[in-house]
């Protein structure tokens, strides 16, 4: 009989084996929370309203205070600034108003010293038109003159000595993809600014060129990159006269200089770019087997559709790809009208395309799109923190989210970015993205505490004196710290390797189970409409234990951490969250500790 009085402590000690033997195949990067800087307009240190690279080293204490684990740079590169970095005219220099090669070799040491990672971005797309290889290629200097994709224009009935584009490509900034070089006498393809020619990924030369860049930075010690722009590298080979096609009309728009005038079927999402991928990603695993080390990460970006990004992850042959093609499936698919059910959906989509072996990631903001309080509500950025953070798999942050920052509005006198200036004062507000890169609020003090200087690049937010870190801080409700206590949470083994699933119980409330049928289970509930709801958890989550306890709570709720709650009677206020745990008893706490000592045993 003793064998019956002993086996439930033999069933929780296999479980632990199993859970400890998982634990052992996360890699590091899986377990982690990632933050977003955008160089610019996280801290200035040097007074002249630009952030810089000495400025985000001050605050990386910050970074390692809220949870995060590690941080991808925004283009940092030395750059003519006409597309805010984006425009690189040296790959492996810093721009000087961001500060020195030795700067950011501070950061990488006091990074390490933090125990934090760092991610660049990577732009392998385009470079500056002022970048030595563009200005040799121009020319015609042997060797570079197929560094970037040159086409001959096609006659001009109404002018011969002007010719027209070769075909109708569309840039993303409006108008024509080509540009007129009168040094070549030839147009080249531009999918940005005119200022940001295409590379010629076709030219083994320039992929050779791309991972030198990567080994470059990888010897400097950064951990990873972020690729930017991913399915734009490769266009359709050209036909046999070395012509493109024209792209077809989407019908979507009767703008003819917009960029969604047209299908991008041979510019965008070549199969291409994802080999290219792959390429890359043995390139860093080569790293690491030399030098040893982490695993070097690779994140992609894609707006694309789902199926266009799984191959991202790895391809029938087995060959790897990304570990983390970003999922900004939370940014494009939800808004202020998305109900309960939009949000499952959303989510379980998204994990329908990561398999066993791969990892799911969240990304709510970045720096091209509308902040979550402003695409969401206000109202609903506690409930998407909570949604975002006790999901399974990696968070991505963008700066100023954890704090509660929404969209800042910026005049057409003050806009600055190239996608909103070329739309023109009538129309630069929806193109624009200066309101979601404001800088930093840092404090209540002048200019937010983002520089002692007399002025900022880009305004700062006018409710600056309550949305900061110093004052939220203080506040146990706020949103920062909300913030830090759902990434704290996340370090728990529930939410590193437990199972998952999503429950709506109706138009606007939706909840998250994670590891239902242990003694340490979680559910998120939120509220995502303005009425009050009273829910029966019986209803819809089988065996949910009759008492819950309020473990994290959105600031706008009235109820407590610690309090209970009977299961068969949760009431939500309107836009209401919070996060519920089962408290484990002693009788488990016992088991988990004999099958603890008979493990290290």
């Amino acid at each position: 009989m003793l064998w019956r009085l002993l086996l439930p402590t033999f069933l929780t000690v296999v479980t632990a084996i199993r859970l400890r033997s998982e634990q052992q195949t996360k890699d590091w990067w899986e377990k982690a929370g990632f933050y977003q800087i955008y160089p610019r307009s996280f801290k200035d240190s040097d007074q002249d309203g630009i952030g810089d690279l000495n400025g985000i080293t001050e605050k990386l204490s910050y970074l390692k205070d809220i949870g995060m684990r590690g941080f991808w740079l925004s283009p940092m590169y030395k750059s003519p600034m006409a597309d805010f970095g984006y425009d690189i005219s040296d790959f492996r220099d810093i721009q000087p108003e961001y500060g020195t090669m030795d700067d950011f070799r501070r950061q990488i040491a006091e990074a390490k010293r933090l125990g934090l990672k760092v991610i660049l971005d990577f732009v392998p797309n385009h470079s500056s038109d002022e970048h030595e290889w563009f200005l040799k290629s121009a020319k015609r200097v042997s060797g570079y003159e197929d560094y970037y994709v040159w086409r001959d224009g096609r006659p001009n009935p109404e002018n011969p000595n002007k010719p027209l584009p070769p075909n109708n490509w569309l840039s993303g900034f409006r108008g024509s993809a080509w540009q007129w070089n009168d040094e070549r006498q030839q147009f080249y393809y531009h999918l940005f600014t005119a200022k940001q020619p295409d590379l010629n990924f076709r030219n083994p030369k320039v992929v050779e060129e791309m991972k030198n860049v990567l080994l470059f930075w990888l010897d400097l010690g950064v951990d990873g990159f972020r690729i930017d722009s991913v399915g734009c590298m490769f266009e359709v080979l050209p036909d046999r006269n070395g012509n493109f096609p024209d792209e077809p009309v989407s019908g979507t728009t009767q703008d003819t200089e917009d960029f969604a005038y047209l299908e991008h079927i041979y510019t965008i999402d070549r199969p291409e770019n994802v080999e290219m991928v792959y390429e890359w990603r043995k390139l860093l695993e080569n790293y690491r087997e030399r030098h040893g080390g982490d695993t070097r990460v690779l994140m992609t970006e894609s707006w694309s559709s789902l199926d266009i990004i799984k191959p991202y992850f790895r391809d029938i042959r087995g060959n790897e790809g990304a570990q983390m093609p970003f999922n900004f499936r939370l940014i494009t698919e939800l808004n202020g009208t998305s109900t309960a059910y939009d949000f499952k959906n959303v989510i379980d989509s998204w994990m329908g395309i990561v398999d066993e072996k791969h990892t799911a990631n969240w990304v709510l903001g970045n720096h091209d799109r509308s902040r979550v309080g402003t695409r969401l509500g206000e109202q609903r950025i506690d409930s998407m923190a909570m949604i975002e953070l006790t999901l399974p798999g990696v968070s991505v942050t963008y700066q100023g989210d954890e704090i509660g920052m929404t969209d800042v509005e910026v005049s057409w006198e003050q806009t600055v970015d190239p996608a909103g200036c070329n739309e023109g004062k009538e129309n630069y507000a929806a193109k624009s993205r200066d309101p979601v890169r404001t800088p930093f609020q840092w404090d209540d003090s002048n200019l937010a505490g983002f520089t002692s200087g007399t002025g900022t690049w880009l305004p700062v937010g006018p409710n600056y004196r309550e949305i900061n870190v110093k004052v939220e801080s203080s506040d146990p409700k706020s949103h920062l710290n909300i913030f830090k206590s759902l990434m704290k949470l996340r370090e728990k083994d529930t939410f590193l390797y437990g199972d998952w699933r999503t429950v709506v119980f109706n138009d606007y409330v939706f909840a998250i189970v994670r590891n239902l049928e242990s003694s340490n289970a979680y559910i998120t509930i939120a509220n995502l409409g303005s009425s009050t709801h009273i829910i029966n958890g019986n209803q819809l989550i089988r065996n949910i234990p009759k008492v819950l306890f309020y473990a994290i709570v959105a600031r706008s709720s009235i109820h407590n951490i610690g309090d209970s709650v009977d299961t068969r009677n949760i009431k939500l206020e309107a836009y209401e969250a919070f996060v519920l745990e089962a408290k484990r008893s002693e009788d488990r706490r016992m088991k988990a500790d004999i099958c603890d000592r008979w493990l290290n045993f």
